[in-house]
């Protein structure tokens, strides 16, 4: 899924900055971003399933609540400290042109560092009050729970609540306003986008239950049928004549439109998990060795940084707004495979840094 996140990324990210203005009135661009409204959601999603892996693997080494929290900040920590250097590398290339504001801004990454941070804090709370066979439960229910809140107070916090008393890189985390004075629909802030990490914190949790791991197939199943419930629900909900806020921003603020997504993510879960298990995607001993979704996966975060310059920097590989569709598409192509070369060359190198420097120190060989 991490994989299939960092495909739809490149192909937003790509006609966006290339298309040229004609080419952007298409349908073809139009239905481009809507894809993109994926990778997001499926990066802090994930985000959440890793964290519950973690937490889970964590407990059952019988660490104390306080020694877990401290592990999962602490990471939380570090991504969002990553997000912060990434905007700062921007600002260098961009210098000259880049405005000092850009340091601020609130980048999914950011996003995710906050995310897991939260989320280390509300499984802190939780595990600090419940111990032993119902403490999975009650971590589903928090996270759930925790999801539903942060959606229900969007809409008041990008308008009527709106807390422009706090300066607005503050604020910025909270409803995205950057410095512009009203809340930016492009950015991530902590409402709405850390519902998703929280939502797929409660999958990870339901996932890692005993009765999930001996009935695998069926969990991904109900799963999947949530999804499709969710789904039909956001669209009765929106086609209702009475909202329940004065401003009503189905596309942005909306928990109608976080459901609907909440609920597509479920679903691609489940169908992840059927390619996986017997679809094209099984590979069995000996055969589809390689994947290059999986193989992006594993090196997201790098793929992620670097690709930002060659479609949106100065090193852009073709020029900015000015080409057509099937210019762009090469290009698009030509950062899947550049990004696809670097993940492997990232995760075979993985861990082997001594000995590539052994290697390069040692005498030449005499032929």
């Amino acid at each position: 899924m991490r994989g299939l996140a960092c495909v739809l990324m490149f192909q937003t990210h790509c006609y966006d900055s290339w298309l040229s203005p004609s080419a952007r009135q298409s349908k073809f661009f139009m239905y481009s971003q809507l894809g993109g409204t994926f990778p997001a959601p499926l990066f802090l999603f994930l985000a959440g399933i890793s964290f519950a892996l973690v937490t889970e693997k964590l407990r059952r080494k019988n660490l104390p609540p306080a020694q877990i929290a401290r592990a999962t900040i602490r990471r939380g920590a570090e991504i969002l400290a990553l997000g912060m250097l990434f905007r700062l590398q921007e600002y260098l290339i961009a210098w000259g042109w880049a405005r000092l504001s850009d340091l601020l801004r609130v980048d999914v990454l950011n996003t995710i560092g906050l995310s897991m941070m939260l989320m280390g804090i509300v499984c802190w709370l939780v595990l600090s009050i419940r111990q032993g066979a119902r403490a999975r439960l009650a971590l589903i229910l928090a996270s759930a729970g925790a999801a539903l809140l942060i959606s229900l107070l969007t809409p008041p916090l990008w308008t009527t609540w709106r807390p422009n008393w706090l300066p607005w890189p503050l604020e910025s985390y909270i409803n995205g306003v950057h410095n512009l004075g009203t809340p930016q629909a492009w950015l991530f802030p902590v409402f709405p986008w850390t519902a998703f990490a929280f939502g797929g914190l409660a999958a990870g949790f339901i996932l890692q239950s005993e009765w999930a791991r001996r009935h695998e197939a069926l969990t991904f199943s109900w799963l999947g049928a949530a999804g499709l419930v969710f789904v039909a629900a956001s669209r009765w909900l929106d086609a209702q004549p009475r909202q329940l806020y004065a401003v009503y921003d189905y596309w942005h603020t909306s928990p109608n439109f976080l459901l609907i997504r909440v609920g597509m993510l479920l679903v691609i879960l489940t169908a992840s998990y059927a390619w996986c298990r017997w679809g094209f995607g099984q590979r069995p001993a000996g055969q589809w060795g390689f994947s290059p979704l999986i193989q992006l996966g594993q090196a997201s975060l790098l793929v992620y940084w670097v690709h930002i310059d060659f479609v949106y920097g100065r090193v852009s590989i073709l020029p900015k707004h000015s080409v057509s569709i099937r210019t762009a598409s090469f290009g698009l192509l030509t950062i899947f495979l550049a990004m696809l070369i670097l993940a492997f060359l990232r995760t075979r190198m993985k861990g082997r840094g001594a000995e590539m420097m052994a290697w390069l120190r040692s005498p030449a060989r005499a032929n």
